[in-house]
């Protein structure tokens, strides 16, 4: 049977790290550089829908599949990472995930009509989602505990670039070349991370675990009751209403997740993902925070393009612009992050980073239709500077006090939280929006300053989830509770 360690005993050396200083720096680089496209990608394609309808002769309603499909497909396979690294190996999982993802990509760029790309981009999130997680896995059990805050740093680069990037790069392309560029130019990325893998990654170093049977009964609730849920609130939020989709697949979504649940704690070792992992004060208070987190960050991002487009009358360029130094700022402080995290532990730099972002979320509640860009780049700035230290230190928070046994089952547990928790934000943020708005009708035409409050509402409500995230953060085991002294 396959055993999942939660603590790290006295007799637990394989969690003693399995990289030099060298190693470790290689594998981020490729991980990172992998990884980074398939997250560009849940959101490259956003800005594209209305030339995509254009240049197929398609409806919106079945050009929009074209971004489900990928987010969709990511989700359902994110819960069997565990299960597949532990049969198969990291590294082969992701070097096939990778190509997979290549594949998907080049099919995307030569779609002839909305069914084949609708098809194809399913192809490239079922890659996507698998290189992510497994490459998080990797990174942790190769760096051990005292490494992991510098190790996650380094791989949440993609997570912090992609929705400032995204739009912009989608824009440009859309501009100046084709959007057919948008899926390949995927392809010589993801190929030069393919050589650098093939090279770099060392053949043994993680290699397959206990062969155990795939739990298919636990696949078939957790994952389409991942995809249900995180439909449902994509469609809340496009639609700023819980309608009929939302509703259902909210409903659907939650059911199904409640059974895997139960399934889960009546399997114990057996099951597809092990919910115990909630049971330990690192993981838990880690997951709690991330997902709460979630919900505050990406409302933010989503509010904020928004609030450019309707109130100050900018264009799609300049709205994601406008996002752009969240990662400028992140990037500053991220390896700040990962250092201090290694030598004082998670605890720390995560509430200083919560109360920055805080700090600039509270700024963004006194904006309005008189704030100049450069004013409202600055406040995202500021938050960008927290969240530079609080990603990566929540992500080795989640990993620390487990063994390297029980590392891939919590990367897919600690993945699908994110997923859930971002979903929700996008689909919060535009909710209250739409609920604090004097019409309905104002959402769909440039409001101008009588939206200005409805936005403000907004922002207060982000700062008060991130308010309340600092709570589960102030739980984080102290070093010594780590070290196990």
């Amino acid at each position: 049977m396959y055993g999942v360690t939660i603590h790290r005993t006295e007799n637990d050396t394989a969690y003693e790290p399995l990289a030099s200083e060298g190693a470790l720096r290689r594998l981020s680089l490729v991980v990172a550089l992998g990884a980074i496209m398939t997250v560009l990608d849940t959101t490259i394609v956003n800005v594209a829908v209305q030339v995509l309808g254009r240049e197929m002769d398609a409806p919106i309603s079945t050009i929009q599949w074209v971004v489900t499909g990928y987010t969709l497909a990511l989700s359902m396979t994110i819960p069997i990472t565990g299960w597949a690294t532990g049969r198969f190996g990291g590294r082969t999982l992701w070097l096939t995930s990778l190509v997979l993802f290549i594949a998907g990509s080049v099919l995307c760029g030569l779609a002839w009509s909305p069914a084949s790309l609708i098809a194809f981009r399913i192809v490239q999130g079922v890659g996507g989602g698998l290189l992510m997680p497994v490459g998080q896995a990797m990174l942790a059990r190769a760096a051990g505990p005292k490494r992991l805050g510098r190790a996650m740093a380094v791989v949440s680069v993609p997570a912090m670039l992609a929705p400032v990037l995204g739009p912009v790069l989608g824009g440009w392309l859309l501009d100046h070349v084709s959007w057919r560029w948008m899926f390949l130019i995927n392809v010589p990325v993801c190929g030069m991370a393919l050589l650098l893998a093939l090279v770099l990654l060392p053949r043994g170093a993680d290699r397959p675990g206990e062969r155990r049977p795939l739990d298919t009964r636990g696949l078939l609730l957790l994952s389409p009751g991942l995809a249900a849920l995180v439909y449902g609130l994509s469609a809340a939020g496009d639609s700023g209403r819980p309608d009929t989709r939302a509703v259902l697949g909210i409903l659907g979504g939650t059911l199904l997740l409640g059974g895997f649940v139960l399934h889960a704690l009546r399997r114990r070792d057996a099951a597809l993902v092990d919910v115990r992992l909630f049971a330990d004060r690192g993981f838990g208070a880690s997951a709690a925070a991330l997902c709460l987190y979630g919900v505050a960050m990406f409302g933010i991002v989503i509010l904020l393009p928004l609030f450019d487009q309707i109130v100050l009358g900018g264009d799609t360029l300049e709205a994601g612009l406008l996002v752009a130094p969240l990662g400028a700022g992140a990037i500053i402080t991220m390896l700040v992050a990962g250092r201090l995290t290694d030598r004082v532990g998670a605890r720390v730099p995560t509430v200083l980073g919560l109360l920055v972002v805080l700090a600039g979320t509270a700024a963004l509640t006194t904006i309005g239709a008189g704030t100049g860009p450069g004013v409202i780049a600055g406040m995202i700035f500021v938050i960008g500077l927290g969240h530079g230290l609080v990603t990566p230190s929540l992500m080795a928070a989640a990993y620390v006090r487990l063994s390297r046994a029980a590392i891939p089952a919590a990367t897919a547990l600690a993945t699908v939280v994110v997923r859930v928790g971002s979903a929700l934000g996008a689909a919060v943020g535009a909710i209250v929006l739409q609920l604090l708005a004097p019409s309905a009708d104002d959402l769909l035409t440039v409001a101008g300053e009588r939206l200005v409050p409805a936005f403000e509402g907004s922002f207060r409500f982000a700062a008060v989830v991130l308010a309340i995230a600092v709570l589960p953060a102030l739980l984080l085991p102290k070093p010594s509770t780590v070290d196990g002294h």
